[in-house]
């Protein structure tokens, strides 16, 4: 078991919470509290997710877990997208990094089976 903040999965999905939460300070008040607090818990959700699995011996179902929290994530981003509250440059740079976590979970759960 490596150490979970060593993970590059985690390192990854870390500095993605980190964007949403720079980002989210600037949503119009009518979306910061809306779709920004369900994009961080959101968000947060899969980082446990990720951790436990690291620190469990059943790690499919964390790891099926962790991957459903990464397509509300989707959708969410993309919700604020088509909102206007993020431009494309900054859709562009979360959305490369969920595919980074995307593809690293799928491997890691693969891996795991």
């Amino acid at each position: 078991m490596a150490i979970y903040n060593t993970l590059p999965v985690y390192k990854v999905s870390y500095d993605f919470l980190v964007d949403i939460f720079n980002y989210t300070k600037h949503f119009s008040q009518e979306y910061k509290y809306t779709v920004g607090e369900s994009l961080k818990k959101e968000t947060i959700e899969m980082i446990t997710n990720i951790y436990r699995a690291n620190s469990s011996q059943s790690k499919h179902t964390l790891l099926q877990s962790a991957r459903e929290n990464l397509e509300v994530i989707r959708l969410y981003l993309r919700l604020i997208k088509d909102l206007k509250q993020i431009n494309l440059e900054k859709f562009i740079v979360l959305n490369e990094k969920i595919e980074s976590v995307s593809k690293q979970l799928a491997a890691w759960q693969k891996s795991s089976a």
